[in-house]
């Protein structure tokens, strides 16, 4: 029952993960979380991810912000990094995951997924058939129906990481 919640990978950070490798085994577009998986919950863009979606344009990524946030907050990350992006997306509804792959040009098969919320992020994509990063969050500071869902996903990841 768990394992429709587990994440494909499991990494330290969206930062970490080898996108060149990713490109050269056919994966053309990327689907990110802002919140606590690129930066800290309402933080602007900073250089480090300007740089990271810099490369990954370079390589040749279609890239995609999806967002439950309300469209300022979206926007304002956007405008610094020179994505796309949907807002209020309703994670974990697949709806909003297939339209971002049909802006990204993308299917299930060569887009990627990376988030740091289990049963938003991660259940939403794995329901749409995208491959899921889950990253751990990058602060501990975080709203409250978010602290008590991560209570919950400690438990989904002790099983996950007993499994591996």
């Amino acid at each position: 029952m768990l394992r429709r919640f587990y994440p494909d990978e499991y990494v330290d950070s969206a930062y970490g993960i080898d996108y060149e490798k990713l490109y050269e085994q056919g994966y053309r577009g990327i689907i990110f979380d802002i919140d606590n998986t690129l930066v800290p919950h309402g933080a602007p863009a900073d250089g480090r991810s300007r740089e990271l979606f810099g490369r990954l344009k370079a390589l040749g990524y279609g890239i995609m912000l999806l967002s439950n946030n309300k469209e300022p907050r979206v926007k304002m990350f956007n405008d610094a990094v020179g994505a796309d992006y949907i807002f209020k997306a309703g994670k974990p509804a697949v709806g909003n995951y297939r339209k971002a792959m049909e802006r990204l040009h993308t299917d299930k098969g060569n887009t990627l997924f990376v988030g740091d919320q289990l049963f938003t992020d991660v259940w939403g994509a794995k329901k749409a058939g995208i491959r899921t990063f889950l990253v751990k969050p990058i602060h501990p500071k975080e709203e409250i129906q978010i602290v008590l869902k991560r209570y919950l996903e400690k438990i989904v990841l002790f099983f996950y990481l007993r499994e591996k």
